[in-house]
């Protein structure tokens, strides 16, 4: 049997045949409660504060009796009390030889009461036992990100069978239900909408403040709240496979996944901890054996025992990474490991595809001019357009759909390579490029020229007698484009590369209004990856962000691989490093800001502990060191890194943007 323990979710994973009784029993000594992770509990007690650590305050209670007393036994009963749970871990380990924070303390605070420092050893037990409950609710309140997360979904929903309603637990619902959401539910499965309209605030799935309009066939989430409308929704996923469920596992799997600073740490503490020790029985041994004066350079190694746990060394790191990745899945933004979030601050430059990433990914009608005196000459088109197959009719419809009648054609005929021919009210209009017309006027060629050198396709509607109008159609640039491309060169990435396979001149018409710096154009996704690769070869750390489909073996090469639109999306769930949930670019530089910001924190608190037990060390040469300046220097460092990583928590995203 084997067993995985996920520090950041609070998580256990047990392979093989046991039994909760068994798991309850091996962890009755930290007074563990377990529970099947797909059940949702809401009978598990919550001891009062005050009950929960009744033992530690009777612990200082005899701690302030001793000193009133000035009565060693009150001091043993003290650090008894307060230091049991203590004691029996570190018994344990010392019995196996593993050299943890809790074998050292257990090995200084006997080795106190054996010199008669049992004063020191009380105070020593009571500090350590604080300690260990403030970093267990700092780490709660880290823990809290996903804790929010596991409880979006509801466990049960109305659905609908055999022309009953019924209400099933959400691992009960099979994919083809029927499911019935009343105004102000939450979502309880992913699906699509097959009757009624309401907005939906999907928030907690992509960040985004304000409720999305949803209507028949239209894409909805676990976990996120009806509006003002009833909506019956067809499930398209199974509990375990909705959007909410991966983003859950992912987070989880990220928080579980060690950074590169982390196992610095991790190695770090496996051979400093043994130094520790030895350094501490050379003090109490070798200098008494010239100097004398045992009792005090015991005393003097009992302290850089007790000085030199690596607790605020391990927990500086976890804690932070653990911090961010959940505030950042609060925020939208899903970081699938603390190493692509460290990465992430160090990047030196950031491609990005055009299509669905600076622009919107559906082109819309820009430019419309109208050469005759028809005033309904765009319902006219727009009739043509629907006959035809052509991916630019859509925006031609969707811009005469307000206001223009509707027109019966006929004749219709579509003309390969050179656009669509019908009759309207007996008069016959094309619609195609200038292969359609044999004579086209100077000045109106000169405003299409200008039109296509904006990146602009152009399309001509006339008769066969005259040309009536220019359709100029596009693919539009966010509005966020521009500002989130200046707000990374701010933050001090001068190279963002626009990977595209249009042609070079609307990939350069994007560039202009991006104030992008460097343009590769008529690309094919192997064409994308080679430029990525040598991007990597010239900058060192590379950044792509795309939609997490055809981007997909760029994403993949890249150092760090950021996908558009994660939010029902699995291509970019599974592809990508980073998954900006809601489709939303200004998410890149917050998250940015806030990988450099965890970095400096970790290597505050790296460098911190450091520094505080080096100095805390050195007072054993001048003999200055005690057990009250060890444990000071050892758990307030402790609680320092602790408190300095859930800063991360305040971080938001409008402190970080334009």
């Amino acid at each position: 049997m084997d067993a995985q323990v996920n520090f950041g979710a609070s998580k256990l994973t047990v392979y093989g045949n046991t039994s909760l009784e068994q798991l309850h029993e091996a962890g009755r000594f930290e007074n563990l409660t377990i529970y099947p992770e797909k059940e949702k509990r809401t009978d598990i007690p919550q001891e009062p504060f005050w009950k929960r650590y009744s033992l530690l305050g009777i612990s200082g209670l005899f701690l302030i009796a001793g000193y009133l007393f000035s009565n060693n036994i009150l001091f043993a009963i003290a650090i008894l009390l307060g230091g049991f749970p203590l004691f029996k871990a570190g018994l344990n380990n010392l019995i196996r030889l593993e050299f943890d924070m809790k074998t050292l303390m257990t090995v200084a605070i006997i080795g106190a009461a054996i010199i008669g420092e049992w004063s020191e050893g009380a105070i020593v037990v009571i500090l350590f036992a604080i300690s260990e409950v403030l970093e267990g609710y700092s780490m709660d309140k880290a823990r809290d990100s996903i804790r929010s997360l596991m409880e979006l979904a509801p466990s049960e929903a109305l659905i609908v069978r055999n022309g009953r309603e019924i209400s099933l637990k959400a691992e009960d619902i099979e994919i083809g239900d029927i499911m019935l959401v009343k105004p102000g539910q939450m979502i309880a499965m992913d699906g699509v909408i097959v009757e009624g309209g309401s907005s939906v605030n999907q928030a907690a799935i992509t960040g985004e403040s304000v409720p999305v309009e949803k209507a028949a066939q239209d894409e909805v989430f676990a976990g996120t709240i009806n509006g003002e409308g009833f909506l019956k929704i067809k499930v398209t996923k199974l509990a375990d496979n909705t959007t909410i469920a991966k983003i859950i596992q992912l987070v989880e799997d990220a928080q579980a996944e060690k950074a590169p600073s982390q196992q610095f740490v991790d190695r770090f503490a496996k051979y400093y901890t043994p130094i520790i020790m030895v350094i501490a029985a050379m003090v109490a041994i070798v200098p008494p054996l010239f100097l004398g004066g045992w009792q005090e350079w015991i005393y003097q190694g009992l302290a850089v025992l007790v000085v030199g746990c690596p607790c605020a060394l391990v927990i500086s790191t976890p804690v932070s990474i653990v911090t961010a990745i959940g505030n950042a899945a609060r925020h939208g933004v899903l970081i699938k490991g603390g190493s692509y979030l460290e990465e992430l601050g160090a990047l030196k430059a950031i491609a990005f595809d055009k299509t669905g990433t600076l622009t919107r990914g559906t082109p819309v009608v820009t430019d419309y001019i109208n050469f005759s005196n028809d005033e309904d000459l765009l319902g006219k088109i727009a009739a043509l357009e629907r006959m035809s197959q052509h991916p630019l009719a859509g925006a031609i419809i969707k811009k005469a759909a307000d206001g223009t009648k509707d027109y019966a054609v006929e004749d219709f005929s579509a003309l390969t390579g050179m656009g669509i021919k019908g009759t309207i009210t007996g008069e016959t209009y094309l619609i195609g490029n200038t292969k359609l017309f044999a004579d086209i006027p100077a000045d109106i060629m000169m405003q299409m020229t200008s039109l296509q050198n904006e990146g602009k396709t152009v399309m001509i509607a006339g008769t066969e007698q005259e040309i009536l109008a220019l359709v100029a159609v596009a693919d539009e640039v966010r509005e966020s484009s521009q500002s989130v491309i200046d707000r990374l060169h701010q933050l001090g990435i001068q190279n963002t590369i626009l990977l595209t396979g249009d042609n070079h001149r609307a990939a350069e018409a994007i560039g202009r209004k991006t104030d992008i710096t460097r343009i590769e154009a008529e690309l094919l996704p192997q064409d994308k990856l080679d430029i990525i690769k040598k991007l990597t070869a010239q900058f060192g750390r590379v950044g792509m962000v795309g939609d997490g489909i055809n981007d997909a073996p760029a994403l993949a090469a890249a150092t760090v691989g950021i996908a558009m639109g994660g939010a029902g999306t699995d291509t970019a769930l599974e592809t990508a490093d980073i998954a900006l949930m809601n489709d939303d670019l200004k998410k890149l530089p917050f998250t940015i800001k806030l990988s450099r910001k965890t970095l400096r924190i970790i290597k505050q608190n790296i460098t911190f502990s450091l520094i505080v037990k080096l100095l805390a060390l050195l007072l054993v040469i001048p003999g200055w060191l005690t057990l009250w300046i060890a444990i000071f220097a050892d758990m307030g460092m402790t609680l320092i890194v602790t408190l300095n990583g859930l800063r991360l928590l305040r971080v938001k995203e409008h402190d970080m943007m334009f």
